[in-house]
């Protein structure tokens, strides 16, 4: 995995360096863009048909006019997936799993209808006229949904094309321009890049000899972490488990989930064993992020699963990338794993990625009365292997 492709430069040459600062300088802008979507400020998506991008949750007044006076004549679209837009629609889209666009009417133009349109948890708003579906979509609104999804607001993007003679506008108001390209590839740029930047002996309950070594990738402000207990490098196969932050179950102890138990259980299996590493990601929510996963408990309690919860959001049903884990295993020079895991996409993801799984670990808790049918569905839906 960490052999480098023959076309690539050799490691630490000037070529090398050069085409490393160049992807850093990539990434950044795509941090930046992150941001500013966050803040509710538009950025341009670059390509063959340059966009203007707002995202639809953080649309303010500000925003829209910006928006307003940098686009093409026409109305705006949002970008939405297939799942969201047949709620707002009201009936099924023709969609693959790929983004829907939906024209809007000129009510919807507004920082409360984006955002009612945008987050299913919201009251109905009452307009005139529902959107459209779109035709003629432009080129890259998959990639303006994916630089919202980053940025781990609801997926809804509120797009526009580029007025040709906005070069100057777009400069004078300071907004960031980010090709298209950079935003679909960033995902892997992101774990090319990663990197231990610290570590220290972190004693735990049941497992003393344990160490935290953190990672992360150049600008990117998010770091995953392994916990290493004993010598798991050392070893042919170590026990490892892929455990992705849960903020509700580690911490506060939830019964909605078994993450907190797993996590524990983790610890104590490796301590018992002597070796062990465990990958704590920061995926919360498989991907989604907490204020998301907090909006699909919401949808929940309202009588949705967890798998449909999260895509009446507009989210996949599972969203994380398992090429971070194992970039953090070829770095800590583990080539091997026994995984501690109830998921097969766990094992399949790995294997994918050049990690030899040589056995799958059972890892299950029963239910607690609470979480019984978040469990169901894992099982049911998401194929998990449960014995209970």
């Amino acid at each position: 995995m960490s052999q480098p492709k023959a076309s690539e430069p050799a490691a630490g040459s000037p070529a090398a360096e050069a085409s490393r600062a160049s992807m850093v300088l990539r990434m950044r802008r795509v941090h930046r863009a992150v941001a500013d979507l966050r803040r509710g400020t538009p950025v341009v998506l670059t390509g063959a048909y340059p966009l203007v991008v707002l995202a639809a949750e953080t649309a303010g007044a500000d925003g829209l006019a910006d928006m307003a006076a940098l686009r093409a004549g026409g109305p705006a679209l949002l970008v939405l997936a297939p799942t969201r837009a047949a709620a707002i629609l009201g009936h099924a889209v023709d969609s693959a799993d790929q983004p829907v666009a939906l024209r809007l009417h000129e009510a919807l133009f507004d920082p409360i209808a984006l955002r009612t349109l945008a987050d299913p948890t919201q009251e109905r708003l009452l307009v005139p006229e529902l959107p459209r579906l779109a035709r003629g979509v432009p080129a890259d609104t998959g990639a303006a949904l994916e630089l919202v999804k980053l940025a781990r607001l609801l997926p809804a993007a509120l797009v526009a094309p580029l007025h040709a003679d906005r070069a100057a506008m777009v400069a004078g108001r300071d907004l960031v321009s980010v090709p298209a390209a950079d935003v679909l590839a960033y995902p892997t740029k992101l774990v090319t890049n990663l990197a231990r930047v610290g570590e220290a002996m972190v004693p735990l309950a049941g497992a003393e000899q344990a160490r935290v070594v953190a990672f992360r990738a150049p600008d990117a402000g998010i770091e995953h972490l392994a916990i290493l207990i004993g010598q798991p490098e050392r070893q042919e196969a170590p026990l490892t488990r892929l455990h992705s932050e849960c903020f509700t179950g580690d911490l506060l102890d939830s019964l909605r989930c078994d993450c907190g138990p797993q996590l524990r259980g983790a610890v104590q299996r490796m301590g018992a064993d002597g070796h062990g590493v465990l990958l704590y990601l920061a995926q919360e929510g498989r991907g989604i992020g907490l204020v998301n996963k907090l909006r699909a408990y919401t949808l929940q309690d309202q009588g949705l699963d967890t798998l449909d919860a999260n895509r009446a959001l507009g989210w996949g049903a599972d969203e994380r990338n398992f090429l971070i884990a194992a970039a953090m295993l070829d770095a800590l020079g583990i080539g091997a794993v026994r995984l501690l895991t109830n998921n097969p996409l766990k094992l399949e993801a790995l294997a994918a990625c050049g990690v030899r799984v040589v056995a799958r670990e059972p890892h299950s808790f029963t239910p607690n009365g609470v979480n019984d049918r978040y469990l169901h569905t894992k099982a049911d839906r998401f194929g998990h292997l449960l014995d209970f």
